[in-house]
């Protein structure tokens, strides 16, 4: 029987959550899809995706600490999120993903996780 390890531990931690969020951001910023719906300074928003990411993926409850239930959704309402941003997004962070050190085998899973949030979200259409 194998042990049980998070996909947090699996992509290797803090280190990789961190190092994803700093490669992922860039290309949001570049997007003509999604740079639109995010702030010039994006220092804050990279911030609370990292404490978010960290929980997601099933690490320490850092976003939950400091905000509360994350309620993504809801958070999302205010931002038009359409089908192509969503796909755009995940485009984004399949390229970041690209770019770290996390097991190549393990971007289809963390893609996966992700996409279910992702199409969540949507709350417009194109």
């Amino acid at each position: 029987m194998s042990d049980y390890i998070s996909l947090y531990e699996a992509i290797g931690g803090a280190p990789a959550v961190r190092s994803l969020v700093e490669k992922f951001y860039p290309k949001v910023q570049a997007d003509p899809l999604l740079s639109p719906i995010f702030p010039e300074d994006i220092t804050p928003v990279m911030e609370k995706q990292y404490l978010f990411l960290t929980q997601f993926f099933g690490g320490p409850p850092l976003y939950s600490e400091q905000f509360g239930h994350p309620m993504m959704r809801a958070r999302h309402l205010p931002f038009p999120v359409t089908p192509k941003r969503a796909e755009a997004w995940l485009s984004c962070m399949a390229r970041a993903l690209a770019d770290t050190d996390i097991p190549e085998e393990l971007h289809q899973v963390v893609l996966e996780r992700l996409s279910g949030p992702a199409h969540h979200f949507i709350n417009s259409e194109d």
